[in-house]
């Protein structure tokens, strides 16, 4: 069993207000005896008041910048309680020999579920349509629905072949579209896009001949602004975009006016890189997107569910509870995998966890 009682040690779980604990990962802090310090802070000398001298520390959505890495003199681990790590200066944390840590599998299902909801939400133009129903334009509705195309032989583009858009693939498939797929590596094996009836092509090929495109990438130097204006140009007239991993992948205003000049059909938008969706403060977004009416606009909620927040929770908990018990976390959650740790860590040991999710939510009842 790991080590219970951690009376000793400075565990600060951030975002403590946006994103607050939720039941199964009170119940896991309760079952390890860690007393966390909730903090609710966006601005880096802000976040370092509350977290400069902590052991531990979680993170959901707050930025993690050099300047705040820089101030975490004791911290052994930073525990991300999701999936991507763009806003944690993840190099520095690992010249500073602290250990990384996320949840990679976590919301596939969920972000899938919304891809597909988005997708079809477009497709029947179900925002539009409310709309012209709420305001008694019933004939202009019939009128746009007869210019509607059915799915089935459309043609889903994915950029991305990770965990997240092959469980997209698995939703779409039913519905008769053929799918296409691109990613970094175009030569490596195509055994399993082979086995789920994807076509991999170029990132060209993708967006010249897609209906719908959907994004599946990480935040890196590399797919920074990937889509700009001129590679956004490139895809099929009418057709659709979907995005529900990182805004700044894509060239925000260069996609307003394409949607604007009829270029594209429509999209639908889940996360931005010029709103703020976790600011101290909420208020209408001021964002040439949301003065068009052929988008859907969510704010970063795909991820969510009930669900969800249980998966993250055991395995965020866990990857924590590991380095406090001087034991490396999973090795599929190490982000910085050639960190050398402030204190020795041997190798992780999968037997000191049998919670997991049943136990987990008996913990939490």
């Amino acid at each position: 069993m790991p080590r219970t009682g951690f009376e000793d040690i400075r565990f600060v779980r951030l975002n403590a207000e946006v994103i607050p604990v939720n039941p199964t990962e009170a119940a896991l802090y309760r079952h390890y005896g860690i007393a966390p310090i909730l903090v609710d802070a966006y601005e880096p000398d802000d976040i370092i008041a509350g977290v400069a001298d902590c052991d531990a520390l979680a993170v959901v959505s707050a930025s993690l910048p050099e300047k705040v890495i820089k101030s975490l003199i004791r911290c052994t681990i930073i525990s991300r309680l999701g999936n991507g790590t763009d806003k944690i200066d993840v190099e520095n944390a690992t010249r500073e020999g602290i250990v990384v840590s996320n949840v990679p599998t976590f919301c596939n299902d969920e972000m899938a579920d919304h891809v597909m909801a988005s997708l079809l939400g477009l497709a029947r133009r179900i925002p539009a349509m409310s709309r012209h129903f709420y305001a008694g334009r019933f004939q202009k509705a019939r009128d746009e629905g007869l210019r509607l195309h059915r799915v089935s032989g459309l043609t889903l583009g994915l950029i991305g072949f990770g965990a997240s858009a092959k469980a997209v693939v698995k939703r779409a498939r039913p519905f008769g579209l053929k799918i296409f797929a691109t990613r970094k590596n175009l030569r490596a094996p195509r055994d399993e896009a082979d086995a789920l009836g994807v076509r991999m092509v170029d990132l060209d090929t993708l967006l010249t001949e897609s209906d719908f495109v959907s994004l599946h990438l990480p935040l890196t130097r590399e797919t920074y602004r990937l889509l700009d204006a001129p590679t956004l140009r490139k895809m099929k007239s009418g057709a659709f975009f979907i995005n529900t991993c990182r805004g700044a992948i894509t060239d925000e205003s260069a996609l307003a006016d394409l949607l604007r000049n009829g270029h594209l059909g429509g999209a639908a938008i889940d996360t931005f890189d010029d709103i703020e969706i976790f600011g101290e403060t909420e208020a209408p977004p001021d964002h040439p997107l949301a003065r068009l009416d052929n988008v859907i606009l969510t704010p970063h909620i795909s991820g969510l569910s009930v669900q969800a927040g249980q998966d993250v929770a055991i395995t965020g908990v866990e990857n924590l509870v590991s380095v406090l018990n001087s034991r490396w976390p999973h090795p599929d959650n190490i982000v910085n995998t050639g960190v050398r740790p402030r204190l020795p860590l041997k190798e992780h040991e999968p037997a000191l966890f049998h919670h997991r999710k049943d136990n987990a939510l008996r913990l939490q009842n």
